[in-house]
């Protein structure tokens, strides 16, 4: 009697099933994070725009350095503001710290003829005490950073109007005006770049190893998300943006090299940069800051110090007020009483168009410093097109909503796709 073989019957038939395949493995298709590279884009087509409305000034040695040195205090203060905004909190006194540290720098250096290290040390310290000050209060006793940031802004005005008497004090001693307006020396000559001219070689040599060290960095960064069996991006597209990421350095060095050499203040930044890079990134302290900001509860329940955490990031931001004090003041070479005004406004708008996203846990001490760098060439390139003052703060406010839209938008765009 014959049967009828099933399906699965003649399968069985042919012999033991194939051993089970590994998974595919996933390759990363081409794509581009808007969240994450979005402000680096922004930024080259606003500095390409105003190139060519320009026409080339903006890129100019002499100006590039002006961009610089004209906007380092608010870089400086970005730094601060956005440890502050990661963990959810805002800081509206950093204008009128600004001021009022100045102003002790000035009183010190000036009327009592203190050295300036000593003086610099003394003005640090009490903006770190400034900071420690508005910390207590928004750590400890819990009252909302907006309140008490808002009552420090008004505090610290009226004592820098106590301090300097409703009146400037200068000049300061030719080391502090070096660092807020100084170059470095040509140490070993010029060498000739053909048709650019010359250019110093120190400066030259100080770019090849900022774009080494890039390289270097990125790359065993990659490798070990590798290690981890976590997705990369291609290797073409990742060497793309090392290759684009040196071009503008190499571009913006070469230029500084061929006018008066790199400003102090640019490697002071450099140095602040690289630090509070390392501490956000790989320190236990800056995660913990992103804890905070992500989720304020998990971060309770995980053991992470809360309190302690918030009132160390004011005090930093004191800190930072406090040297961005003494380079504003000497970079005008006095101390007066309207120092800082909108300086909070500055900040915390380079932290927001650099990617902070406005209920914390989000955001980079590099992309606080490029939305720093938007404003300055915003001013810079309207400037240089002689663009009336309202029609700037009218771009401005436009740029920081359509940051500040953009975070939003993202992040609805995130949920719909994973829910």
């Amino acid at each position: 009697m014959s049967s009828i073989s099933s399906p699965d019957a003649a399968v069985a038939s042919e012999g033991p099933p194939d051993s089970p395949k590994p998974p595919a493995r996933r390759s990363r298709r081409l794509s581009f994070n808007l969240r994450q590279s979005g402000i680096y884009v922004a930024f080259a087509l606003i500095v390409a725009l105003f190139a060519v409305l320009t026409d080339g000034a903006l890129l100019q040695p002499q100006n590039i350095s002006n961009i610089v040195v004209q906007n380092s205090y608010i870089l400086i203060l970005a730094i601060g503001m956005i440890l502050i905004i990661i963990a959810g909190h805002i800081d509206l006194s950093v204008g009128s710290v600004v001021a009022v540290t100045g102003a002790i720098a000035a009183v010190l250096m000036v009327e009592y003829a203190m050295p300036w290290p000593l003086a610099l040390l003394i003005t640090l310290v009490a903006g770190a005490a400034i900071g420690a000050w508005q910390g207590y209060w928004i750590a400890y006793f819990g009252i909302p950073a907006f309140i008490v940031t808002l009552a420090g802004m008004l505090l610290f005005r009226a004592l820098t109007l106590t301090v300097l008497g409703n009146q400037g004090i200068g000049p300061f001693p030719d080391e502090v005006r070096t660092l807020a307006n100084g170059f470095t020396g040509g140490y070993l000559g010029n060498v000739g770049l053909g048709p650019l001219g010359g250019a110093d070689l120190v400066s030259l040599l100080v770019g090849v190893a900022v774009i080494v060290g890039l390289a270097v960095s990125q790359w065993r960064a990659r490798a070990g998300r590798l290690r981890y069996g976590q997705v990369v991006d291609p290797l073409p597209v990742f060497l793309l943006r090392i290759v684009a990421a040196a071009a503008v350095i190499g571009f913006v060095v070469v230029q500084l090299a061929r006018f008066r050499n790199l400003p102090w203040v640019l490697i002071l930044l450099a140095a602040l940069v690289l630090g509070y890079s390392l501490l956000t990134q790989r320190a236990v302290f800056g995660r913990r800051i992103y804890a905070i900001g992500g989720n304020l509860q998990a971060a309770v329940l995980s053991g992470v110090k809360v309190k302690s955490v918030v009132f160390w990031i004011f005090v930093n931001m004191g800190v930072l007020s406090a040297l961005a004090g003494v380079i504003f003041a000497g970079r005008l070479n006095q101390a007066g009483p309207t120092a800082g005004n909108a300086f909070e406004l500055d900040a915390i708008a380079a932290a927001f168009i650099g990617g902070a996203a406005v209920q914390g846990g989000v955001g980079k001490v590099v992309g606080a410093v490029t939305g720093g760098l938007i404003m300055g060439v915003i001013n810079n390139g309207m400037s240089l097109i002689g663009s009336p003052s309202e029609r700037v703060m009218l771009v401005k406010g436009a740029v920081l909503l359509a940051a500040v839209a953009f975070d939003v938008w993202t992040k609805r765009r995130t949920a719909s796709a994973t829910s």
